[in-house]
């Protein structure tokens, strides 16, 4: 006796039903944060960097240097995920630490001259990615976008 055969279920493709324009707004925000960050693992692959290890070479070359728990919250990640990032960096000799002067168990993170190369590579890629999210948003909206997506961040927050 064979099998009965289901027949194939259409589930909607981004744009699509509750994926698209009458979709809920967190639910479009959680898609296209994995459209951008699907696209960014592929862009930085061959370079052997993810996405979270290319935004804490990122915070650091910005900020100079940070404790783990700094570059955690500005990577939003937890420090444990950071810990593990560092670990990773510091094996390639993007990052290196350095005790605290004041608090000996606070470790100082910093970029290495291998970790601004390194950056600098990964934001050539990156900038591809961001020059299609620009493809897909008129200059006129730009900055109303900017500010909403801050709003967020500062007022949700609070709210929870």
């Amino acid at each position: 006796m064979s099998k009965p055969v289901r027949p194939p279920s259409h589930l909607p493709s981004p744009g699509e039903a509750k994926r698209g324009v009458e979709g809920y707004l967190t639910y479009l925000l959680k898609q296209a944060n994995a459209a951008v960050r699907l696209a960014m693992e592929r862009e930085l692959a061959d370079l052997g960097v993810t996405p979270p290890q290319f935004s804490a070479l990122t915070m650091l070359a910005a900020y100079g240097e940070l404790s783990n728990a700094e570059l955690a919250r500005l990577t939003l990640q937890t420090p444990q995920t950071v810990n593990v990032i560092i670990g990773n960096l510091e094996r390639r000799g993007a990052v290196s630490k350095r005790p605290d002067e004041i608090h000996g168990r606070i470790l100082r993170l910093a970029i290495t001259a291998e970790g601004n190369r390194l950056v600098g590579k990964c934001k050539v890629r990156a900038d591809r990615i961001e020059a299609l999210v620009h493809e897909h948003l008129k200059p006129a909206s730009e900055r109303a976008v900017r500010e909403w997506l801050v709003a967020l961040a500062r007022e949700l927050p609070r709210e929870a």
